[in-house]
C-alpha cells in the first residue's frame, strides 16, 4: 500500500471511494446519494487549506484510492488549535488488512511531527461501531461524552454518537 498526502487532483478517486463505502452502509453516516461533488470538494479543500488529508493507493493500481482520512479547522478563532470533522474510510474490499490503523497512525504522526499548532483532533463515532471506537482508543483517543439520539441508523433506530479526542503531545501552547 502507498500512503501519501492527498491533493485536489485526487478529488474524483476520493469521491469514488466514498461512494463505494456509502453503498455498504455503517461505514459513514452519509448515504450514497449524499456523496456529491460539493460534499467531497468542500472537505477536500478545507483539509488541504487548514488540516490534513492522507490517502492510501492500491498497490497494483495507483489510480484507485482504497482509504482516506481527513480533518480540518472549523474556522472559528477560539478553536484554531483543533482539527475537527474527522472522517476515515476504507474500501470494504480492504477491511481486515490493518489499512485503517496504518493510515490513521500516519495521520496522527504527521500532526505530531509537523503541526505543533494543532493541540487536539476530534471525531465522533456512532455507539454501535465498537470496533472503530476500540481502534481510536488504541491510537490515544479518549471518550469525551455521549450525544444521545444523534444518529438515525439504517434500521430507523436512533443511537448515540460518541465524541472522542486526541491531544497532540507536541502542541506548542
Amino acid at each position: 500500500m502507498h500512503y501519501r498526502t492527498a491533493g485536489i487532483d485526487d478529488f474524483q478517486k476520493i469521491k469514488s471511494l466514498y461512494t463505494e463505502v456509502a453503498k455498504h452502509g455503517g461505514g459513514i453516516a452519509r448515504q450514497q446519494q449524499e456523496i456529491t461533488d460539493d460534499y467531497v470538494l468542500n472537505f477536500l479543500n478545507k483539509s488541504l487549506a487548514t488540516g490534513i488529508c492522507i490517502v492510501a493507493e492500491h498497490p497494483d493500481d495507483p489510480e484507485k484510492i482504497v482509504a482516506e482520512v481527513h480533518a480540518y479547522k472549523i474556522g472559528i478563532k477560539a478553536f484554531d488549535h483543533v482539527l475537527s470533522d474527522l472522517t476515515i474510510v476504507v474500501d470494504p474490499q480492504f477491511h481486515g488488512r490493518k489499512i485503517g490503523r496504518t493510515i490513521f497512525t500516519i495521520f496522527l504522526e504527521d500532526i505530531a511531527l509537523n503541526r505543533s499548532d494543532i493541540g487536539k483532533v476530534e471525531l465522533i463515532a456512532r455507539e454501535s461501531n465498537r470496533k472503530a471506537i476500540t481502534l481510536y482508543q488504541t491510537l490515544g483517543f479518549r471518550i469525551e461524552g455521549r450525544l444521545e439520539m444523534r444518529i438515525k441508523n439504517e434500521q430507523g433506530m436512533y443511537e448515540a454518537d460518541i465524541p472522542m479526542g486526541w491531544q497532540n503531545p507536541n502542541f506548542e501552547f
